[in-house]
Formats: C-alpha cells, structure tokens, sequence
C-alpha cells in the first residue's frame, strides 16, 4: 500500500519516504495492534451490512446441484426465503461471519502491508507483481487459519430448520457426525479464493489509488476511496466467482453428496461442468457482486478512516 505524503512529494523523495515509514511501522507494536484492529473491524461492519446477500449467494450456488434446469434468480430467491422462512433467515450464520470478518478481515487486510514491505525491504521494488504477491499471500493465510468458521457460516445459511440449534449445536454436529477434519473442507478452494480475492481486490484498489493519484486532481480522500474501492469490487468478483463456488460446494457436501462426492476443487469443478454446464461456475455470480461490491466500498473507505483516526498512514 502506497504512503504519500500531505503535501503531495514528487516521486524522486517517495522512497525516503517509505524507508522510514517501515521503520515506524515496525517500531512502534501499538500501531501493528491499530494495523490489524483497524482492518477486521472494517471487514465486520462491511459483513455485517452485506450479511444477507451473502446468504441469498449461498441458496443460489446450492441450486439444482448435479443437474442442469431454469435457475430462481436472486429476486425471486428473497421473495421465497422471506415468505417461507421469515426476515431473520436473511441473517443465519452472522455469528460466525462476524466472528470470522474480525479474524480473517484482520489478517487478510492486515498482513498485505507488511508483506510488501518485506518484498521491497528484499527486492527493493512495491511493483504489481509484488503487491499481487503479497495479497495472495495475505489472502491465504487468513483462509487456512479461519476456514473452521466458514465451514460453519455456510452450513448455517443453508439451514432451513432454525429449531435444530445455533453455531454450538452445528459445531458439535459436524464434528461428531463427519469427524473433526469435516471442518477444513473446502480448504483448497478457499485458499485459492481468497489469495485471487485478496490479490485482485487489495493490488487492484491500491493501483488505481496509484494512477488516479498520478493522473487525475483527486488526493487521499472519500472520493478517492469510493472510486477506487468500486474498480477493486468489479475486478475481485469476476476473478473469484467460479472458486466461490466450488469452495460453497465442498463446504455443504453433506447436501451434495446426495447427487455425487466431489474429491477435491478440481473434481468438483470438472462435475458441475459436466452435469450442470459450465455457466454453473458463475451459480450466485450477480449475488457475488451485489455483495461484493459494497462489501469492498465499505471496507476500504471504513478502513481508511480507521486508520487515519488511529495515526496510520493511508492504504
């Protein structure tokens, strides 16, 4: 994440800059609490907001799985879910989504930063490459330490009977119904996700921070922010669309296996084409956007405000 200065410093005095804001960084432990503070509580109200598009995405890529036929659109699928099983169906599974966005929004958000600064520190260059690099990295991570939550999450949106218990109960029956590994399924995928999600949606909104900066009047600020995080949410939903879905399909494949098991994220992904057409990978894609878009605006601009309360410098 690019720092620049208030007062608008050319380029040739950038790099000074940034030495010594990694030295700041790396001295001072209250800002790596306030660096990764500042993220997950970013990512939580973002989540928070965006909740039931999440859930609505999770019932569309469940749909006709093994088969092909006339999907329910994302309009008809609030009509159904609000009519058959009330508004509070909307929010199934918020507990663990919070719990997780803190974790995962923290770390994900959190460890790109410092990432980059070790590849500059070791190759003295913050180009595209490495800040897709570090994000991935960041994004993988994040997914590997927190996919127990997800797994849980998802098992809740697809929980049609709210009498059979909250995050506790589902906890305690996938553990003793499909044993204590059921919790990392979908661990490829998700990791896969979330280093493309975090790659194309951090070097993406960083990058046009870059250009804009460069080539437009616009300096740090909500204007700055909102365009850039808009281009981030439009790149990260067309690139993380198809493993999003085959992360939801291993994660419920207790549902699934009705029809068939899938192995792993390729096999899952060879049978939805094969049974259901290739256009199944994009299953939820509108929902994916419709929520990741302002998932992406809130985040980022939330965030940058966070940090500049915090005495941080902009992402």
């Amino acid at each position: 994440m690019e720092g620049h200065s208030a007062s608008g410093n050319s380029s040739p005095s950038e790099p000074t800059f940034k030495v010594n804001e990694k030295r700041n960084w790396a001295a001072s432990p209250s800002k790596v609490i306030y660096h990764f503070t500042t993220s997950g509580i970013s990512v939580a109200v973002a989540t928070g907001v965006t909740h039931p598009l999440d859930v609505l995405k999770v019932r569309l890529q469940m749909q006709l799985v093994g088969q092909k036929g006339p999907l329910t659109g994302m309009g008809r699928l609030f009509v159904q879910l609000f009519k058959n099983e009330g508004p509070k169906a909307l929010y199934l599974g918020l507990t663990p989504a919070l719990t997780r966005s803190v974790l995962y929004g923290g770390l994900r958000l959190g460890l790109y930063e410092p990432s980059k600064y070790v590849c500059d520190l070791s190759f003295g260059s913050t180009n595209i490459l490495v800040k897709i690099a570090s994000g991935a990295f960041a994004g993988a991570i994040a997914t590997a330490l927190t996919n127990p939550v997800e797994v849980l999450k998802v098992r809740l949106q697809m929980n049609t009977n709210p009498s059979q218990g909250g995050p506790v109960a589902e906890m305690r029956r996938i553990v003793s119904e499909e044993g204590i590994r059921a919790l990392w399924k979908g661990i490829g995928p998700a990791m896969a996700r979330a280093a493309a999600l975090t790659a194309s949606q951090l070097a993406t909104y960083d990058e046009t921070k870059r250009v804009l900066i460069r080539w437009t009047p616009l300096e740090e600020g909500f204007h700055l922010h909102l365009l850039s995080s808009t281009v981030a949410g439009t790149v990260s939903t067309l690139v993380t669309a198809p493993m999003d879905m085959i992360k939801t399909r291993l994660m419920l494949q207790r549902e699934s296996k009705r029809v068939q098991s899938y192995k792993n994220g390729f096999h899952c992904a060879y049978q939805v084409m094969l049974t259901e057409g290739s256009s199944a990978l994009y299953k939820g894609g509108f929902a994916i956007f419709a929520r990741l878009g302002p998932q992406t605006t809130i985040t980022f601009i939330l965030c940058e405000k966070l940090r500049k309360l915090a005495g941080l410098n902009a992402i």
